[in-house]
């Protein structure tokens, strides 16, 4: 007896915000949700950004990229007008965009400034509500949010210092999205993978020691990849994750077990 199960996306069209270049975790999602059927339309921080993202839309054939710095006005409410005047329509949405300023990111917890503090949660967690918001007139038929996590939202990991705050925001954020909008067929999901080498996880002191740790005290005893956490993000926004709503979902090789 054959017990292949496959994801389909075909037919839907979904919004990907974060991708940063070929080897980041957005990039990693949209390639799985083009893989199985879906239209994707990404966005680009900015100039700079672009030339990184640009190889990555084109591959992916993506009919839309556009800028989309969530610190500047009107920039992510552009986005949404787009995707509301080209597709009429959005079946999913991934939010992986995360920022602490560098002083605050790098220092204790007890010592960030309110500035800093402020700022790491306007990027990395109220920018999830925001895109919420705009993505629930476009979802007429039901959809999918996802957004992107990592375990130390609920337990101390050396380095991640102000983060955590802000990822444990995201995280409760997801539950009360799940449970407001989950009555129109909405649904809010985070996916927590392990430490993946990206350019955003080398922004966080001895991100290779943490590595090194986290693939020793795994019980894969390795790490996951974008891939991973592509084919676990394809399968949440399709219509056979259609119960599954306001989780936190690991992809980790069973690192969030060890104590």
């Amino acid at each position: 007896m054959d017990l292949t199960i496959t994801t389909s996306l075909k037919g839907k069209r979904g919004l990907v915000v974060g991708i940063a270049n070929k080897a980041s975790i957005a990039a990693g999602c949209a390639r799985a949700f083009v893989d199985a059927g879906a239209g994707v339309a990404a966005t680009y921080l900015n100039d700079k950004a672009l030339p990184y993202v640009s190889p990555v839309a084109d591959s992916l054939g993506c009919k839309l990229l556009l800028p989309c710095n969530v610190e500047r006005p009107g920039q992510l409410e552009a986005v949404f007008e787009r995707i509301r005047a080209e597709w009429g329509q959005l079946d999913f949405l991934l939010h992986a965009i995360a920022f602490a300023p560098a002083d605050d990111l790098h220092g204790r917890v007890v010592d960030c400034s309110a500035a800093g503090f402020s700022l790491a949660m306007d990027v990395s967690c109220h920018s999830f509500l925001r895109m919420a918001h705009l993505a629930e007139p476009l979802m007429t038929k039901g959809g999918s949010l996802l957004t992107v996590t990592f375990y130390g939202s609920e337990r101390v990991v050396a380095n991640y210092n102000l983060m955590g705050p802000v990822k444990a925001a995201l995280e409760s954020a997801v539950r009360y999205v799940a449970a407001e909008l989950g009555a129109k067929g909405i649904r809010a999901n985070a996916i927590s993978p392990g430490a993946i080498r990206t350019r955003a996880g080398s922004g966080i002191a001895h991100f290779d020691d943490m590595l090194a740790t986290e693939a020793a005290a795994a019980p894969e005893h390795q790490l996951v990849d974008i891939e991973d956490v592509g084919a676990l993000a394809a399968f949440l926004v399709s219509d056979g994750a259609r119960h599954i709503t306001g989780t936190i979902i690991p992809v980790d090789g069973g690192q969030h077990v060890i104590a």
